[in-house]
């Protein structure tokens, strides 16, 4: 009897996709080692956008927070229009006309690249990347191994995100049909989503994010409200102010979210899903205050984790400028001046400035997810 190091062994294991894509990244080497880096874009359907979201390079990273358009991708387009994977064995052959990520990648010495589609069920949602510090070195024999690395890449990407794309799917679904009974709509779910990636991109060099962070935000921002399902409707739908009495009851929705979240990673299974914490945050912590005032905690500036202080200056952005049953929509330069006056005491000031600073992506935002009659 012979023992064996299996080499993939972590991808068995309890750890972040990013320690998987690692471990990977390392068995590839082994067989390639001009390959230097392996990268994950995911693709938003909604919005056209191809979003970073993992790499294997360490701090060695052309790409952080980057996003760009599929449509000004060419090349990357015409992989989905073909259904082929892409190679470039000389990167200095798209210098001149490559796209802004293709330059980048060429001045951090990356020679040759090889990209695959990822394809949910049938589904384009993103792509691989594998990129070489040599030219040439992608032929027929090389890329028939890389390929079962790919797809192996890609299932357990699809196998990461999937649940998560599910309860968001359902909860927005559940907005859908509940529409009359509640005031905020698939499209608030939509467009406060957007604006904490934007937020967390924004900040992302100052506080340390990875596009890990910055997408997992964006997965977990729609749930911020799910407690509000516990909430009567005589208390949701007021057209009035609420009572003291009714304004608890409302508060409890923060303590019942994060509850009603740990009932729903149990039930699908997914309690030890990466970043579970930052969910049941968003869920829990969303109306704390920097200044203390806040629910149900009473927490004060830093003691607030930062994903609720992103995601609370989105939802009180689109909140302000959405129509209500109690209140109609706010201008944007009203809700600006609001956002501007609660800076340092309800919400956190480097996030409303981060806002502030992309209002051209915010309007762009708006004009795409505009509200309708069924949200």
């Amino acid at each position: 009897m012979t023992t064996h190091n299996d080499a993939l062994a972590e991808l068995d294991q309890i750890v972040p996709l990013q320690h998987k894509l690692k471990a990977t990244h390392r068995s590839i080497a082994e067989l390639f080692p001009f390959i230097v880096r392996v990268a994950i874009a995911l693709y938003d359907p909604e919005t056209s956008l191809l979003k970073t979201f993992l790499h294997s390079s360490g701090d060695d990273n052309p790409l952080e927070h980057y996003s760009a358009l599929l449509e000004d991708a060419p090349s990357l387009k015409q992989i989905l229009k073909t259904g082929a994977p892409r190679v470039i064995n000389n990167m200095l052959t798209f210098e001149g006309e490559g796209h802004e990520h293709t330059r980048r990648l060429g001045r951090y010495g990356y020679a040759a690249s090889y990209t695959m589609p990822m394809f949910d069920h049938g589904v384009f949602c993103g792509f691989v990347f594998f990129n070489a510090d040599r030219t040439d070195v992608f032929d027929e024999s090389t890329l028939r191994q890389i390929d079962t690395y790919g797809h192996l890449i890609s299932l357990m990407v699809i196998n990461e995100i999937t649940p998560l794309r599910v309860l968001n799917a359902a909860v927005k679904t559940t907005g859908k049909i509940t529409h009359l009974r509640d005031p905020e709509t698939g499209s608030h779910l939509d467009r406060m989503s957007r604006y904490s990636r934007l937020i967390a991109r924004a900040i992302a060099d100052d506080f340390e994010l990875d596009d890990d962070y910055i997408e997992h935000i964006f997965m977990f921002a729609p749930l911020h409200d799910i407690g509000k399902i516990g909430i009567p409707d005589d208390i949701l739908l007021k057209p009035d102010r609420l009572d003291d009495g009714e304004t608890e009851v409302m508060h409890g929705h923060a303590d019942l979210g994060k509850r009603m979240i740990d009932e729903i990673l149990a039930d699908f299974g997914l309690d030890n899903i990466e970043h579970a914490d930052m969910l049941r945050n968003i869920a829990g912590y969303h109306h704390e205050a920097v200044n203390g005032g806040g629910y149900p905690r009473g927490m004060q500036g830093e003691q607030i984790p930062l994903e609720a202080r992103i995601v609370a200056v989105a939802d009180v952005f689109d909140a302000l400028t959405s129509a209500r049953p109690y209140k109609s929509a706010w201008s944007n330069d009203e809700a600006i001046a609001e956002l501007r006056r609660l800076a340092d005491e309800q919400l956190d000031r480097a996030c409303v400035d981060a806002l502030l600073q992309n209002l051209d992506q915010v309007e762009q935002i708006q004009q795409r997810f505009r509200e309708d009659y069924y949200g």
